[in-house]
């Protein structure tokens, strides 16, 4: 049998930022969640400050994928290379090349390069991945030069932030509250609807209407990552509400000798180009960051609350 067809790619953009700006954004990818439209989670699995393994979670033509790549990364030349270690179906090989290019002090030009391969070439195999690749190498160019562009306010457009309570019970109890989220519009009295499937084990994706303090409703859809013998739950909110251009966040149950930890964690870049459109004329990222932590954390704090009470409820009927 001949040797599968060798499909090359090329995507470029120009950037108004520095060039060692657009380098680091890129270098970091377990923050590419927070950048790029497609990615929804990565998890750094090795790495010594040259070369680095990471296991990712994307969404490509509508689904989500997960595989395993390695990255060598060469900073005085802006350029990283990386191949995917395993692939998912049906690419049999992907590997390619990130190369930031200086113009100028505050411009420079990104380009993404892909070399795949599919198994045994089969043109609808091969079909899927070229429009998967175009699609999401787009959306990452366009959404990384955006975010790159407002590289010297980024410190105030990200806002990181955590909440957590105690429980007296078992964290198999509560980790259980917090996965069974298809059960939720009967559990949490925030959430209106919950539409949730999961084809694959411990992937999610769902769609959710939440009730805010004003009465207002919002709805949005979010892909989840399961780790239950971790007691994480990592996710994505892949439609956001309009002040927020990114939403990450993260569950985490982590037990110790006295009883349990939960912590709701939340990473969200807001769209500073809809403050005044949802806060009102005069508002600034100030105030959106007020609102957003306001609003966000008073949501968990109540998940949290009654995932506790899930727990303790269930140990007493026991």
């Amino acid at each position: 049998m001949a040797a599968e067809r060798v499909h090359t790619t090329a995507h470029h953009v120009d950037v108004a930022a520095p060039a060692g700006v657009v380098y680091g954004l890129i270098a970091d990818a377990t923050r590419w969640p927070w950048y790029f439209p497609p990615n929804v989670h990565v998890e750094q699995l090795e790495f010594d400050g040259r070369s680095e393994r990471l296991r990712m979670w994307a969404t490509a033509n509508g689904t989500v994928r997960s595989w395993t790549s390695s990255r060598q990364l060469f900073p005085q030349d802006r350029r990283i290379t990386f191949r995917q270690d395993l692939p998912a179906a049906p690419v049999k090989s992907m590997l390619g090349t990130w190369i930031v290019e200086e113009l100028g002090a505050q411009n420079c030009k990104l380009t993404l390069l892909h070399d795949f391969t599919v198994e045994g070439d089969d043109p609808a195999g091969v079909a899927w991945v070229e429009q998967a690749v175009e699609s999401n190498s787009r959306k990452e160019l366009g959404n990384l030069s955006r975010i790159a562009e407002q590289w010297s306010r980024l410190d105030e457009l990200i806002l990181v932030f955590e909440d957590s309570v105690r429980v007296r019970g078992g964290a198999e109890l509560v980790y259980d509250f917090l996965y069974q989220v298809g059960q939720w519009p009967e559990r949490v009295p925030h959430v209106s609807r919950l539409d949730v499937s999961e084809d694959e084990p411990g992937v999610q994706v769902m769609s959710m209407d939440t009730t805010t303090a004003d009465g207002s409703t919002h709805t949005t859809e979010s892909v989840r990552v399961c780790f239950p013998h971790a007691g994480r739950i990592v996710y994505k909110q892949t439609v956001t509400p309009a002040l927020m251009t990114a939403h990450t966040g993260e569950w985490s149950v982590v037990p110790d000798e006295n009883g349990v930890t939960v912590t709701s964690q939340h990473s969200v870049v807001l769209r500073e180009e809809n403050v005044e459109a949802v806060l009102g004329p005069g508002a600034t990222v100030a105030d959106a960051r007020r609102y957003v932590r306001e609003a966000l954390g008073r949501n968990s704090l109540a998940t949290l609350e009654l995932a506790k009470r899930h727990a303790g409820a269930a140990v007493r009927m026991l």
